[in-house]
């Protein structure tokens, strides 16, 4: 065993992780072998090795968590169904003789599969596969078309069921089901501010988004209503059966996990979707995500557990309350802190690592536990856009047909104003608590 200031530990421990990251390992490596090694040179292999295991394994046992598996087996049965299609179908006819209209189509039906899916990557390549091919066949800028399915994919990561609720639920010692209802009105407000600025964009500049053409929707009032009826009843059901059971109190959110992914079950059923190959595909992917996100908690609760022990938490709080401003000065350090690091980690990595660290501070600073954690959960929304560990931006070049020559800078272009919409929806949500904190209020 050797002998580290606090500070100097402090150091090795994030800084191990980053370089880590920086030479390609998996997160999940990384954090958990820059606490191992750490935790081994500072209290021996008897003491870090029952830390590591008692961590892990109360990480893995924990109930809320089992959540995860159910809620990325909706998301991705239901990607299956071809709800997105359908939704795309019968909304296009809606606002497709706007200017920008197919791009507002894209953001409202991000929207609506947001509050059944959960699960970014599912939805992102939904709307990319269904989105772009339009947009772009009725002259829309690439910038725009892919920005908006970049904006509109993401809102799944935010608004309720939502896997980084669950997983931030646990970690900061708050109710799931509170948080779920936080995310509902800052989500809606983040898709109200893409649409509009969507509508203005294509009022200054005509040639960005194009209304379809008449003939192409010369359809009766009666058929384009049915058809939207048809296309919107069954992803309505599921968010009723999930969030409703919640917010009545039926269940907790692992057992309408468990609902929501019956009910897409029975939703594949229904649509004449559902095989036992496609059954089996889907449960693989969600042995192969869920286990990616249980590994990096496990791994990233025992590094937090050498963090604390070793004292680093002091000095964290200890630099971040020297700040200059106050607590607002304060707050403004750790969400630029949240910021940045979500241009090179996983979301995973900065809840894990980073939110057992910052919410007592929050606490000790006055501010409400739901608004604190709803704030730094909006702005991990960035992270998804931010270059160069941009979820979105790679799923959406991946997705997009090769015929259309959409490239990388297309898609970084088309996401820079979403970024700027997110921050002034942050800024909002800080001047305006209420709106995270009202429809909690009410469960």
């Amino acid at each position: 065993m050797i002998s580290m200031t606090p500070e100097v530990t402090t150091v090795a421990l994030l800084g191990g992780v980053l370089v880590g990251v920086l030479l390609g390992y998996p997160l999940a490596i990384s954090v958990g072998a820059a606490g191992l090694i750490v935790g081994f040179l500072l209290f021996g292999p008897t003491i870090v090795g029952d830390m590591f295991y008692n961590r892990m394994f109360n990480q893995l046992t924990n109930y809320t968590l089992l959540a995860v598996p159910f809620f990325v087996f909706m998301g991705i049965m239901l990607e299956r169904t071809g709800v997105a299609e359908q939704l795309y179908a019968a909304m296009y006819l809606w606002f497709g003789g706007l200017r920008g209209g197919l791009a507002i189509t894209t953001i409202l039906i991000g929207t609506i599969m947001a509050a059944c899916v959960g699960v970014i990557a599912a939805s992102t390549m939904m709307l990319a596969l269904v989105g772009i091919p339009a947009m772009l066949k009725r002259g829309y800028s690439k910038p725009l078309a892919t920005g908006s399915v970049c904006a509109g994919g993401t809102l799944g990561i935010l608004i309720p069921p939502s896997i980084m609720l669950v997983v931030y639920g646990p970690m900061a010692n708050l109710s799931v089901g509170r948080l779920f209802f936080g995310a509902f009105i800052p989500g809606f407000l983040l898709s109200a501010l893409y649409c509009l600025y969507i509508i203005v964009w294509c009022i200054i500049k005509p040639t960005e988004g194009p209304p379809v053409s008449a003939e192409e929707r010369a359809v009766p009032f009666s058929q384009k209503t049915a058809l939207l009826l048809k296309s919107l009843v069954p992803p309505m059901l599921i968010i009723l059966a999930v969030l409703g059971s919640i917010f009545f109190g039926v269940a907790a959110p692992t057992e309408a996990g468990g609902v929501g992914a019956f009910a897409a079950t029975m939703l594949a059923v229904a649509y004449r979707k559902f095989t036992f190959k496609a059954l089996r595909e889907t449960a693989l992917s969600t042995i192969k995500l869920s286990g990616m996100i249980l590994l990096i908690a496990s791994l990233a609760f025992a590094f937090v557990g050498v963090f604390i022990r070793a004292q680093c938490g002091t000095v964290v709080t200890e630099f971040l309350l020297g700040a200059p401003g106050g607590r607002w000065g304060v707050f403004l350090v750790i969400m630029f802190i949240c910021f940045i690091l979500g241009m090179f980690i996983d979301w995973i990595g900065i809840v894990f690592i980073m939110v057992p660290i910052i919410t007592p501070i929050g606490a000790a600073l006055g501010f409400d536990p739901l608004w604190f954690a709803m704030m730094i959960i909006v702005n991990l929304q960035m992270s998804f856009l931010t270059p160069p560990f941009a979820y979105a931006i790679f799923f959406v070049k991946a997705a997009s047909p090769p015929e259309f020559g959409v490239e990388t800078t297309d898609v970084i272009r088309g996401v820079i104003p979403f970024i700027i919409l997110v921050a002034t929806g942050l800024i909002l949500c800080g001047v305006f608590p209420q709106i995270i904190l009202w429809l909690p209020s009410m469960m």
